[in-house]
């Protein structure tokens, strides 16, 4: 039996996914049940301690870490390929970035939809929004509704999972903009695509994030190695 109250998110560590945390809580899901994936990429151990902290603030009740090292194994992404570099930040871009990870949340996905229906999850919540599907083509909006449609065919009869991407429209600016008012807990949140320790600030993940912040009039709480003024 599903429990309408009990969801999965995707948990990266970072502030699109804490975000979507506190969104789910938001929308009557109570008992959260997070999944967070190792796959090689360069700041793991970091993203890591960040979902994990996340656990704690909206008191999950589950924390599934899985090791998921065939993507890195594949290659193909700045993220997990150490004879690629990560691209200085170009949030002007149209091209699809070297960090993009080949089908990536079509793996992740897959994982979580397999959760949620072990623990009779009415959801799951993953965090990408407009300007990740500007570059990324698995999180566009199309590849979510048919994915969708790919939980509807392959699980149970009695299984009903919503695969819910609350801000596919929006901005990172109006994600943070969300998150700081639902209280969520950015000090303890990762983007940065180069290092653990401090963010970079000149990858397009930092760019984009600090640049989310200095259009709020907000200081990103994060150590960075260099605060570059993103916002007009």
């Amino acid at each position: 039996m599903t429990h309408d109250d009990r969801a999965v998110v995707l948990a990266s560590g970072g502030m699109d996914s804490a975000t979507a945390a506190y969104e789910a809580q938001s929308r009557g899901y109570d008992d959260l049940y997070l999944l967070h994936t190792s796959y090689g990429q360069n700041t793991e151990q970091r993203e890591y301690e960040c979902a994990r902290a996340l656990t704690d603030h909206v008191d999950a009740a589950d924390f599934c870490h899985v090791e998921t090292s065939h993507l890195q194994q594949i290659g193909g992404s700045s993220l997990t390929d150490d004879g690629m570099d990560v691209a200085e930040a170009d949030t002007e871009s149209e091209e699809i970035p070297s960090s993009y990870v080949p089908f990536r949340n079509a793996n992740l996905l897959s994982m979580a939809v397999s959760y949620a229906e072990t623990n009779d999850c009415a959801a799951v919540f993953i965090g990408a929004h407009s300007e990740d599907f500007s570059g990324y083509p698995d999180c566009r909006p199309a590849f979510f509704e048919a994915f969708q449609r790919v939980i509807d065919a392959g699980t149970k009869p009695e299984t009903s999972v919503e695969l819910t991407a609350p801000f596919v429209e929006w901005s990172k600016t109006d994600i943070a903009e969300r998150g700081l008012e639902l209280g969520v807990p950015y000090e303890e949140t990762w983007s940065c695509y180069r290092s653990d320790e401090p963010a970079c600030g000149t990858c397009d993940a930092c760019a984009f994030r600090l640049e989310a912040f200095q259009r709020l009039g907000e200081r990103d709480p994060i150590t960075y190695e260099e605060r570059p003024e993103y916002a007009e």
